[in-house]
């Protein structure tokens, strides 16, 4: 029985190098993968699912409204596809969350999506509140603060290196506006202790 799985972690942490590793283990045993990542996230251009390390490949789009399970079933008519990896799932809609799972279940194409799971002020992005809902299985891919222990919140900063606590939940960025800190040092830098 296919799975709808979801990797989670904060930013830096090396998901998309995760995903791309695991669309090239596929390929490499001549099956196929259908990649996809957020339309709205063109740090690396459109289309482009890259990590920090160098790797990237190309991906379908999605946004706000598409109709994913549609999408899916039609590429697998054409080509068999035996997985779906999707990049940035923390921007998937919850009803598009819903459609991965009748990937999985009605088509049997296991699908691993990979997010962030909170956003700034440490809330839950819609997409991932979804998932960590309603994934078969989740897995957190670590990475660390600066302090050496486990990072599992982000913070926005400012020009001045300061950090924001309040604005809009998604603003596009990478190293240059965010950092990955435990909780302790996230809440020291957001005057939330």
């Amino acid at each position: 029985m296919a799975k709808l799985y979801f990797y989670y972690s904060t930013m830096n942490a090396g998901k998309s190098t995760v995903l791309l590793q695991s669309s090239y283990n596929y390929r490499e045993r001549g099956m196929h993968t259908l990649l996809f990542t957020a339309a709205l996230d063109d740090r690396y251009g459109t289309g482009t699912i890259a990590s920090r390390i160098g790797l990237e490949e190309a991906a379908e789009l999605f946004a706000a409204g598409d109709d994913l399970f549609a999408r899916i079933e039609a590429a697998h008519t054409k080509t068999k596809i035996d997985c779906v990896l999707l990049d940035e799932a923390q921007f998937l809609e919850p009803a598009q969350v819903d459609q991965l799972t009748d990937v999985a279940d009605r088509l049997g194409i296991p699908v691993i999506a990979y997010g962030l799971r909170t956003d700034f002020q440490g809330k839950l992005f819609p997409g991932s509140a979804r998932l960590l809902a309603i994934a078969d299985e989740m897995r957190e891919i670590k990475t660390i603060c600066h302090c050496g222990r486990k990072a599992t919140m982000v913070v926005r900063l400012d020009e001045a290196g300061n950090a924001i606590i309040d604005g809009d939940q998604v603003v596009i960025g990478g190293n240059d506006q965010y950092v990955s800190l435990c909780r302790v040092h996230w809440k020291e830098m957001t005057g939330r202790v």
